[in-house]
């Protein structure tokens, strides 16, 4: 399959699975509603709040760390390639009473639909590994950012990407260079049981070295790169999740390897 068509696929998959994310517990739509936050403690920490600053989420999907971030004071707009991941983030941004700006656009194309700058782009946990070019996606950032702002990145670490479902071995090429087309048997990370139909979908691994050489190619000066022992989902038999804070970790007695990582990538004046 080309390009184009892998691309249709994935929206194809994310389209379906929208309205089922609002309404499935992974997400905790329902808590959200009532004050919760969907961001990590070290997200807070990380990105302190300022009243007014503008905010732009790229693939927001439904647009609840998007919501959070707004009820940290920032000024959000919210981008994401599928029409009911908007329609879904709108519902949820009107049941929590916030005002925001949602926006259905390829990342590719935000810079020409946007047509304004941000002081701030964040972008959360599984979505650059759906874009096949890199390259082009950190330009698209560089073009959106005002002189002075940032990159906040956070994602799943790239190491896990070599685990396989079940066991301690090294399952898949961390250099991979060919996307990972796969059709899968239906539902999602957030409602696994749900019956499907769209199911096949393409992701590009990118290595950690990929992503901040990107990041550096267009100008931005990488403040710092944190990295966490935790993740939002059993991306493995191998992790364990605590009753504390339903986070996933590694096993007890295991090797910790990093699961989250945070880049922040200064735009200069």
């Amino acid at each position: 399959m080309d390009r184009d068509a892998l691309v249709a696929a994935n929206l194809a998959w994310w389209d379906e699975r929208a309205p089922v994310h609002a309404n499935a517990s992974f997400y905790r739509v329902e808590q959200l509603i009532n004050g919760e936050s969907a961001l990590d403690p070290f997200e807070l920490e990380e990105l302190p709040s300022e009243a007014g600053t503008s905010l732009l989420h790229l693939q927001c999907h439904i647009g609840t760390d998007t919501i959070s971030w707004a009820r940290r004071g920032f000024q959000v707009t919210g981008l994401d390639f599928s029409a009911p991941a908007i329609a879904e983030a709108r519902r949820i941004a009107a049941a929590c009473g916030i005002d925001g700006t949602w926006i259905v656009s390829d990342v590719y194309a935000a810079p020409e639909v946007l047509n304004r700058r941000f002081d701030i782009i964040y972008t959360g946990k599984g979505a650059i590994d759906w874009l096949d070019d890199l390259g082009s996606w950190a330009k698209v950032v560089d073009q959106l950012l005002n002189p002075g702002g940032y990159l906040y990145l956070v994602e799943f670490h790239p190491i896990t990407w070599i685990l396989p479902d079940d066991g301690w071995t090294i399952a898949n090429d961390y250099f991979a260079d060919q996307p990972y087309v796969e059709a899968d048997p239906g539902g999602s990370y957030a409602a696994p049981e749900h019956v499907t139909h769209a199911n096949l979908t393409a992701e590009w691994h990118h290595t950690l070295g990929e992503i901040i050489s990107c990041i550096a190619s267009v100008g931005l000066t990488v403040e710092w790169l944190h990295e966490f022992d935790y993740t939002h989902f059993a991306q493995t038999t191998l992790l364990e999740q605590s009753p504390d804070d339903r986070r996933y970790r590694i096993s007890a007695g295991m090797p910790r390897i990093p699961l989250l990582y945070s880049i922040r990538a200064r735009k200069p004046i």
